[in-house]
């Protein structure tokens, strides 16, 4: 199961194998006119693709080059003629919705095929402290013994760190966090049982200033923040079919690999006290709803035929 959300979301072997560079064009500018191209790279990429020579014929051309600042929003920078990057998937783990007794959720799970272990998550969420409660399920004699209703999500290594994003309006600001560690194929065998977790993201520290793990500190590519461009597009996405302006999305990146993603978690105005600067950009949306509003009655009020009682009024203050 996984969202359609206009990136390409299906991988195979040879995806990982082929890089692939994706175009976003804007209108076609005249030709006596500079052609200024955007581009988030990696560095290895940029090392390999702007070469000297290409980077000549660009100028010959009247081509312009310029490096997007991923952790800062597209909106500030530019304009760009044309954005080049790396296309990034994004999708969502296999999921299941448990709400029958809980003899039958091995068999549910065997007919999903879903993989061991397991994210036990609470289907309803009110607030308190149960319904952040999470479980990791190493077998299948310990499905049985879980308490529906429940979504059941298949855990994918993704060391250790997720990266959450808070949307505000239009604003998108994104911050890392410990998370659950990954699990080795030693550990899935040996462990048996759902093991409860307290609720990761929001118990641990933030993941941005504090110490990592040597094992994870050491892979840089577990701790890159996602392209600014895939959380843009992706937060838009959401905001036009969920209907929302504040929420945010939990995000991982699976370990092993630079631009493949999961969406775990979706969660409808949320601590947003825990997003930095969250004070600014909170009050600014506020203000920008009050002045679109103003904006409409005022442009209403300049259409709409004059009242003379109204009018009348008015003129006695």
């Amino acid at each position: 199961m996984r969202f359609d959300l206009g990136i390409p979301v299906p991988w195979s072997d040879e995806d990982k194998e082929n890089e692939q560079v994706h175009l976003m064009s804007l209108p076609h500018l005249p030709p006596q006119q500079r052609l200024i191209v955007g581009y988030a790279l990696t560095s290895k990429k940029v090392k390999s693709f702007f070469q000297p020579k290409l980077e000549r014929l660009a100028r010959k051309k009247g081509i312009i080059f310029v490096a997007i600042d991923q952790s800062r929003s597209l909106l500030d920078q530019g304009p760009f003629d044309i954005v080049l990057h790396k296309v990034s998937k994004v999708g969502v783990p296999k999921q299941l919705v448990i709400s029958k007794e809980p003899s039958s959720i091995p068999e549910a799970v065997r007919k999903a095929r879903l993989g061991l272990p397991l994210v036990v998550k609470p289907l309803l969420v009110d607030g308190s402290a149960k319904s952040h409660e999470l479980s990791l399920a190493y077998d299948e004699f310990s499905l049985s013994m879980l308490d529906p209703p429940l979504v059941l999500q298949e855990f994918i290594n993704h060391g250790g760190i997720l990266f959450k994003v808070y949307i505000v309006g239009e604003a998108v600001k994104v911050v890392r966090r410990f998370s659950l560690p990954d699990v080795d194929k030693r550990e899935q065998v040996s462990n048996k049982g759902a093991f409860r977790f307290p609720r990761v993201s929001c118990a641990a520290a933030s993941a941005d200033d504090a110490d990592l793990d040597p094992s994870i500190a050491g892979r840089s590519c577990a701790i890159q923040l996602p392209p600014r461009p895939l959380l843009e597009k992706l937060a838009k996405e959401l905001r036009n079919r969920l209907g929302l302006r504040l929420f945010n999305i939990d995000i991982i990146r699976e370990r092993g690999t630079r631009d493949r993603f999961y969406v775990i978690d979706i969660n409808y105005f949320p601590g947003y006290s825990k997003m930095p600067e969250y004070e600014h950009i909170f009050t600014d949306f506020l203000l920008g709803i009050g002045q679109s509003k103003y904006r409409r009655r005022l442009s209403s009020s300049r259409t709409s035929r004059p009242n003379p009682k109204t009018d009348e009024i008015a003129s006695s203050f």
